[in-house]
């Protein structure tokens, strides 16, 4: 991803961030956050602290899927919490085409139309969660709770066990 894409989207999510009135700042590293156990050793945390953003593709649309870095989507429960015929992983040209984004820098705020979103409920037991800011190298620090605040997230029980 060229640099000149990157910094859109990193300005997108800032922006949408400065809007919600968070106060926190964007962090840009040189060391790629691309999977979780990339972000979780540049970020020194520990992987569960690394929020994964997913696109998830309905018969309605996609669906933002907000979890901890070490637990993987059940995506039976999510056709079943939706009501959906059929629930699938977007592709990377799916995410890059319809959100700017590429994977491994998909924020979990600043879209233009922001999807519906669920957030797994394991995700309340940590204080703070390092996202992903719109690009692979630029991530912030943010408490679940607020996430679900500042997208309007549906909480719920939607990890494998």
């Amino acid at each position: 991803m060229n640099g000149c894409i990157s910094e859109k989207s990193i300005e997108k999510v800032r922006t949408e961030l400065n809007r919600l009135g968070y106060e926190g700042d964007i962090i840009e590293s040189q060391r790629t956050i691309k999977t979780v156990e990339d972000a979780a050793q540049a970020i020194g945390v520990e992987p569960g602290k690394i929020l994964k953003s997913l696109i998830l593709l309905t018969e309605d649309g996609p669906v933002l899927v907000l979890m901890s870095g070490v637990n993987k989507v059940d995506l039976k429960k999510v056709k079943e919490l939706l009501n959906a015929k059929k629930v699938k992983f977007a592709s990377p040209e799916y995410i890059r085409e319809n959100f700017g984004y590429e994977v491994g820098g998909v924020p979990p705020l600043g879209y233009e139309q922001h999807p519906p979103t669920l957030l797994d409920r394991d995700l309340l037991k940590f204080d703070m969660v390092w996202a992903a800011a719109g690009s692979e190298f630029a991530y912030f620090p943010v408490p679940p709770r607020d996430l679900v605040v500042y997208t309007s997230a549906e909480v719920a029980d939607i990890s494998k066990h």
